[in-house]
């Protein structure tokens, strides 16, 4: 089990991105890099809400929509657990399609700053070498 208070939520308010959407893409990140693991539990909403000074409901959808896509289910008595139907051969296909819309966003910057495709290959590769 996760502890509570060692989950690491990031919650920006004014980022523009609805809360409940932040804490969708990083719970899928953490099951994705298996910080979070099958059968792990997470913080009741009651917790999440009231460490970061936010509306229950919006915890709670989060959570339900994490549910309904299969990275959690509710198990009574415990919460939401990491389902243990993650893993095997599409974990990879998971993890790539929580990046794309990052990857999406990157090249839309890089083309309304009109740096050419050779060139933005080049950046990457050079933070790719330095940072994996």
């Amino acid at each position: 089990m996760v502890d509570e208070n060692m989950i690491m939520l990031n919650i920006a308010p004014s980022s523009g991105i609805p809360i409940y959407k932040q804490i969708i893409d990083q719970v899928k990140r953490m099951i994705a890099s298996g910080y979070l693991l099958p059968g792990d539990e997470l913080p009741s909403v009651r917790n999440v809400a009231s460490r970061f000074q936010v509306n229950p409901m919006t915890i709670s959808k989060a959570y339900s929509l994490l549910e309904a896509t299969g990275y959690l289910e509710r198990q009574r008595g415990k919460g939401m657990l990491v389902s243990d139907k993650q893993g095997g051969e599409k974990e990879m296909d998971k993890r790539i399609n929580i990046l794309e819309p990052a990857i999406k966003e990157l090249i839309t910057q890089a083309k309304q700053l009109a740096i050419p495709k050779d060139k933005l290959k080049i950046i990457i590769e050079k933070y790719i070498e330095e940072k994996l």
